[in-house]
């Protein structure tokens, strides 16, 4: 399996400890609470090591998804104003709806696919899927491409 230019969507609890906390030390070293990759390792409790080989394949969604176009697949119940709720919650992130493609519902529950475009002023991504996925009525949120 050739992986050498390719992205996965993970979520935060199937991600190993030691990547999140190479995300932690290189949020220290960003903000200076930590002067040295040294002292940020030290700090999260990670080797330097780990830290070196990690460090350029490990990034938090949100930093690396202005400007582009991500298409989610959500499943949610066929109730009023369910989708409606979605859309604003993406309206809310200031992020840009660009389609949203829209099964007929099987036995109460929509499947539909919305394309959006992530602006300048669009929110941290994760925290506007989270509440996405939170919301009343909503199976499901998967990201299905980021471009």
């Amino acid at each position: 399996m050739d992986t050498t230019s390719s992205y996965f969507v993970v979520k935060k609890k199937a991600v190993p400890e030691v990547l999140l906390k190479v995300l932690e030390a290189k949020r220290l070293l960003e903000t200076g609470r930590a002067a040295s990759v040294h002292e940020a390792a030290e700090q999260v409790g990670i080797s330097r090591s780990s830290f070196y080989k990690y460090k350029d394949d490990i990034f938090q969604f949100h930093d690396n998804a202005q400007g582009t176009t991500i298409t989610l697949s959500l499943q949610m119940e066929d109730e009023p104003g369910v989708l409606s709720e979605m859309l604003k919650i993406i309206a809310d992130f200031k992020a840009n709806i660009l389609t949203i493609h829209q099964s007929i519902p099987i036995n109460g529950v929509a499947s539909l696919s919305i394309s959006i475009q992530v602006l300048p002023a669009t929110g941290d991504v994760s925290r506007m899927l989270e509440a996405m996925e939170g919301h009343r009525g909503v199976h499901y949120v998967k990201v299905l491409a980021k471009e």
